[in-house]
């Protein structure tokens, strides 16, 4: 049993590393098409995500599970929240990119751990070790650092934060499988998609019209970058404890941490430097943690 626990465990793992290793590096994706407006992105986004999923539920013949899924009414209820939470998700990272606010997107994501931890202590009753309280209690005071100088676009962080962090829970809790689950969000928010990507094709503020193929290509590239890394990490959230995946997470925003550095030019204050030191001592021992209890039942 301890086997078979460690192997999930070590499946949940590598799925939310390379989720969060995709989505650290996304701006750098996003610059391609900073020329859309996010609506209009995030429409095409989803429309490109759901015909990806399809071929994948088809090729893994899980297509039963899907129409059972969408059979069950409180299934579709919970992921019509799921699918609310996720569009808005995106919609604000994009824009907050696109503004030049990487800062603040970077913020939003160092919050969610500590969100993510909250949601797994209070609500799944999944419960800590001293060395991990420890572990968030640097986190708390380097996060606190930045929020002090970034109270304009807090209300950025925060959405973030908070939208991801629930839309994890409920797709932790929602009995419906990582692949047939981002389906049915991609059906649920086809149709407002479709919707804003109609409006802009017939006004000036349009641009997916533009008869460039490489900006069609890249725009067409956002459902395959929408899909994967989601499917990665609703595998991780059913596999990983709450908690833990929370503070795995802290590995996306320092990537886009320090592409904000090096590629967008952002200046690095003191204050982060900080901050920095504290979130990745607190990963540290908290990864240090799991690794070391790991160990114990191996040498019983």
């Amino acid at each position: 049993m301890d086997t078979t626990e460690t192997e999930h465990g070590r499946k949940g793992l590598i799925a939310a590393l390379t989720a969060y290793v995709i989505w650290g590096f996304l701006p750098l994706y996003l610059i391609l098409v900073k020329s859309v407006p996010p609506f209009e992105f995030v429409g095409w986004r989803i429309i490109w995500t759901l015909p990806i999923c399809l071929v994948i539920v088809a090729v893994r013949k899980q297509l039963p599970d899907l129409k059972r899924a969408l059979c069950n009414r409180r299934t579709m209820m919970w992921l019509l929240a799921s699918s609310t939470l996720i569009a808005v998700n995106w919609v604000v990272y994009v824009w907050a990119i696109q503004a030049g606010n990487v800062y603040a997107a970077s913020l939003g994501y160092y919050i969610n751990p500590l969100f993510n931890v909250l949601l797994g202590t209070l609500l799944l009753k999944e419960r800590l070790t001293r060395t991990q309280w420890a572990a968030v209690g640097l986190a708390v005071i380097g996060v606190s650092l930045l929020l002090g100088g970034a109270l304009t676009t807090l209300w950025i962080s925060l959405t973030l934060a908070i939208s991801f962090g629930t839309y994890g829970l409920i797709r932790k809790q929602v009995d419906v499988g990582a692949l047939p689950g981002l389906t049915i969000e991609s059906i649920v928010l086809l149709l407002p998609a479709a919707g804003v990507a109609w409006f802009y094709a017939q006004s000036p503020m349009g641009t997916s019209i533009d008869d460039s193929f490489d900006l069609t290509l890249a725009i067409m590239l956002g459902g395959a970058l929408t899909a994967f890394p989601l499917l990665l990490f609703a595998i991780a959230a059913k596999k990983l404890p709450y908690s833990t995946l929370g503070f795995i997470q802290f590995l996306a925003p320092s990537i886009v941490f320090i592409l904000g550095l090096t590629v967008f030019g952002e200046d690095l204050k003191p204050v982060q430097a900080a901050c920095f030191a504290f979130i990745w001592t607190a990963a540290a021992l908290f990864v240090w943690d799991l690794w070391s209890r790991s160990r114990k039942p191996a040498a019983t």
